[in-house]
């Protein structure tokens, strides 16, 4: 990313993204076109949505008495969760609506489904159940590809859930009427019987003309009067006891804890361990959604809820005790009055001063029946009145209707996390392309890794094979190299001196190429030799023939002049590879190739061999042995650091001086690194072009050049 790992900056990592933009963006473009293409071909679910209050109930309504406003309970709001998902709520949904038979025409399911299968399916994938923190209102939301359908299902599961919440408010209230109405009729019976033993009295006694309403001021009859009321009072409440005792009873002990859930049994202790059992029910949960059954964690937190459980098992078992116990106390308070009332009464006629008490005795008897029926008439009343109340425990608050548009899949979201994952990826592809990559990406890698000096920056070309003649700024890097590369040779001594790379592809034909063009051009004598036999290109650059060439020159075939084609630009002349089929460069021509390149030294300034890599091919080395220097053609971002230091250290062993580094097909605004080679070659563009209108010329004379380029040489000084 930057000359060293270790010291990445944001900086480099920006020039990273900014050298990777294409690759970033054909990432994110085929991630968006996957996403676009995948949101087109799934299926249309359309989402209904029913809203509903839902209050914890307060316990038994009690008429004529204010009653607390209710408060916000996340457990009871978990249970209604659960509730309005139960089988209880969705099989009857399921009944109403005929949903095995609809979901199996959308499911493609010969004949009808189940309503285990439908459960499931409607619980998975059509149902969600939200609500928002610290409110009572649920979200009853349904999604289905019809959405007739989807507002259908949401607006029964409320109509079911809601009739649910009021028969179970309301169920409690109807058992307790029954029992007293019960009560009251077997009350009326007592006292018709009563009245019948008065009316007998009466006649057997010849009192028809006693006043029954009659009171007597006897302290006995006081007294009997005052047990007898207390007798009511009691028995009233064994019934009200006996009547408790028996629902619990009956209610089966698995649905014993709903009671406590609806506030029926006011104990703290029994309410605290609900819940707690509650919590330890809901971490359950939880720990079976990301932990297998045999996790330590989860089985410890299965035996914690079973242990809180056995303890609510146990405290409820405790509370039906204590209500017979209850019950039995107040059996035992009646059957000890009615004792002393019945000793009382036995003890008042044995006093009795005339025979009208036996009659005082059945009169005072059926005013009290006659009481305890009127006490039982007012409490059905009252029961009844608040049976009549309205229950405001559950809110329909709105009706589901069919949507207009599809909910899923949503477009914007798909595309937006398309576009978002889609760069997260092309961005990390590209660090880690960039991690990965070991070639030489900046000038000072080479400088360090290769210990040489950079002796030109090539920029990158669309077209490097094509005529750059008419644009100073792309000969500009050529004459750089030029200049560079006089500095480094001793002036005025012709030399032979050879291009080579690593690895092939690298843009060492076409370099090489113009490098000799713009030799040619600043008045050397040159001659291009096209040494790389086995797969010519500077022919075809050149746009001359190929043959008879340097293989027909070492085989002795053909002379030196008679290959040598001249002028094929102004100071340059060509060697092509020639023709001689299945011909390399050996040791056997290392001799012939000495005497050649003695004998053109004398003829040119500069002699300039074009190359095969030398990694994998020997025709270099052969190459590299008999010339006075060589260059080493990099290209960006190709070639591994260590398939470069390879070639280095070949041409280390042959004892060739290495000149220096030529960095080829360097993209523009690639880093400061570069820039600081590459940003003047265009500063001279205009004034050259206008230069080349009125004079002609390819270059002024005296140009001033990129800051490399610290002199243009003349002509070769023979005399050096």
């Amino acid at each position: 990313m930057a000359a060293s790992k270790d010291s990445t900056t944001l900086a480099d990592f920006l020039q990273v993204l900014r050298l990777r933009k294409s690759l970033i963006a054909l990432i994110v473009s085929l991630v968006f076109l996957t996403t676009l293409v995948v949101t087109a071909l799934l299926p249309r679910w359309y989402l209904a949505t029913t809203k509903i209050r839902v209050e914890k109930p307060e316990g038994e309504v009690k008429l004529f008495q204010a009653q607390t406003s209710n408060y916000y309970d996340p457990y009871f709001l978990q249970d209604q969760f659960k509730i309005l998902q139960s089988e209880k709520i969705l099989y009857p949904v399921i009944a109403n609506l005929n949903l095995n038979s609809r979901l199996a025409e959308t499911l493609g399911a010969s004949g009808s489904l189940t309503n285990a299968i439908t459960y499931r399916y409607l619980t998975t994938r059509m149902l969600r159940v939200e609500s928002q923190r610290s409110s009572s209102l649920i979200d009853i939301n349904v999604y289905a590809q019809d959405a007739a359908l989807a507002a259908a299902i949401a607006n029964e599961i409320a109509r079911v859930y809601s009739d649910d919440r009021i028969t179970l408010a309301t169920s409690q209230q109807r058992e307790g009427m029954a029992q007293l109405q019960k009560e009251l009729e077997a009350q009326e019976q007592v006292v018709s019987r009563q009245r019948d033993v008065v009316e007998q009295l009466r006649k057997d006694l010849n009192i028809s003309g006693v006043d029954l309403n009659s009171r007597y001021s006897d302290m006995e009859i006081e007294t009997l009067r005052q047990m007898q009321n207390s007798l009511i009072a009691l028995s009233v409440d064994a019934i009200g006891r006996k009547t408790r005792w028996e629902r619990f009873r009956n209610i089966a002990p698995e649905d014993r804890v709903n009671l406590v859930n609806s506030e029926l049994i006011q104990d703290s202790n029994i309410q605290n361990l609900l819940q707690a059992y509650l919590v330890a029910d809901q971490n359950v949960t939880k720990l079976k959604a990301r932990l297998g059954e045999n996790h330590p964690d989860l089985i410890a937190a299965v035996d914690n809820r079973a242990k809180i459980r056995q303890q609510l098992d146990a405290q409820l078992r405790g509370y039906g005790d204590s209500l017979e116990i209850s019950y039995q106390e107040a059996e035992a308070r009646v059957a000890e009055l009615k004792h002393q009332l019945s000793q009382a009464k036995v003890d008042q006629i044995l006093s009795a001063r005339d025979r009208m008490r036996p009659f005082e005795e059945a009169a005072q008897k059926l005013d009290d029946e006659t009481r305890l029926l009127t006490t039982l008439k007012l409490t059905l009343r009252q029961r009844d009145i608040d049976y009549q109340v309205p229950k405001r425990t559950i809110e329909i608050l709105n009706i589901a209707e069919p949507a207009t548009r599809p909910s899923k899949p949503s477009w914007s979201l798909n595309l937006a996390f398309a576009l978002v994952f889609g760069l997260i990826l092309g961005v990390g592809v590209s660090v880690l392309l960039e991690y990965f990559d070991t070639s030489f990406r900046n000038v000072a890698d080479v400088e360090t890794k290769l210990k040489l000096p950079v002796l030109a920056v090539i920029p990158h070309a669309p077209d490097p094979e094509g005529d750059a003649d008419d644009d100073p700024a792309a000969e500009e890097p050529f004459r750089v190299l030029h200049t560079n590369l006089n500095l480094a040779l001793k002036p005025g001594v012709p030399v032979g001196l050879i291009l080579f790379s690593a690895g092939p592809g690298e843009g060492k034909s076409t370099t090489l190429h113009r490098l000799v063009r713009t030799m040619g051009a600043t008045g050397e004598r040159v001659l291009l030799i096209d040494s790389d036999v086995r797969r010519p290109v500077q022919h075809r650059l050149a746009k001359r023939a190929k043959e008879p060439g340097l293989s027909d020159v070492l085989l002795g075939q053909r002379s030196l002049d008679e290959v040598i084609q001249r002028g094929i630009s102004p100071g340059l002349d060509f060697i092509p590879s020639g023709s001689a089929p299945g011909f390399t460069l050996s040791l056997l021509h290392v001799n012939r190739l000495r005497e050649l390149l003695t004998t053109l030294r004398g003829r040119y300034d500069k002699v300039m061999f074009d190359s095969p890599p030398i990694i994998g091919v020997s025709d270099t080395a052969v190459l590299a042995s008999v010339v006075d220097g060589a260059m080493l053609l990099i290209q960006h971002r190709r070639s591994p650091q260590s398939m470069v230091v390879r070639a280095q250290q070949t041409l280390d062993a042959i004892k060739t001086p290495l000149l220096g580094v030529v960095l080829n097909q360097v993209p523009t605004g690639t880093g400061a690194d570069y820039d600081y080679y590459t940003h003047n070659y265009t500063y001279y563009r205009e004034g050259e072009k206008k230069s080349r209108r009125h004079t002609g010329s390819a270059v002024q004379e005296g140009q001033p050049r990129d800051r490399l380029d610290l002199r243009e040489p003349g002509p070769p000084d023979r005399t050096a």
